[in-house]
């Protein structure tokens, strides 16, 4: 039997990338999320605006390009993020990764809470995520969901998100 030799050569320049993040409910914060303000009488508890939805797209971009977390390039222990502006950090992200080649192909998020309901802002959070990100609001998913009033979730402490990212090499 012949073997074939192993190579390092790569047969597309495509990568996928995960991201999850989790805030808890505050008091005395606004909600943001897909950088757009939800009216609601808590918001998210963080360093920056504490938008988990947009901190789980960060965190994918960045594991797609191998370029670590968010917490590594935007610590919560510096005050040049404190109460800054999540699409701004998205937009560094997205900076990060193109300096390394690599260009946003799709967005898929599915965020997790009990409440407020998002289904009227779910078309202004893909229009400004595409916006930030330089891509089409096609390019853009992003679903909301309940935990059925299980976890942390349910009972109303806080919020999760998840994203899945496809970045390429043009």
């Amino acid at each position: 039997m012949t073997r074939m030799p192993k190579t390092k050569q790569k047969i597309c320049n495509f990568r996928v990338g995960y991201g999850y993040d989790v805030h808890k409910f505050a008091e005395g914060r606004e909600l943001f999320l897909g950088g757009v303000k939800i009216p609601y009488e808590l918001g998210l508890d963080g360093h920056s605006d504490a938008d988990v939805l947009i901190h789980s797209i960060c965190d994918a971009l960045l594991g797609a390009a191998a370029m670590r977390d968010i917490g590594y390039h935007f610590p919560d222990n510096s005050d040049d993020f404190k109460g800054i502006d999540s699409k701004i950090l998205l937009q560094k992200t997205v900076e990060l990764i193109r300096n390394k080649g690599f260009e946003v192909g799709n967005v898929d998020v599915t965020v997790c809470l009990q409440e407020p309901k998002l289904k009227n802002y779910i078309p202004r959070m893909q229009e400004t995520l595409a916006r930030v990100m330089d891509v089409d609001t096609e390019d853009v998913s992003i679903k909301a969901t309940t935990t059925e009033r299980l976890g942390f979730v349910g009972r109303k402490e806080g919020i999760s998100s998840s994203a899945v990212v496809l970045i390429y090499k043009p």
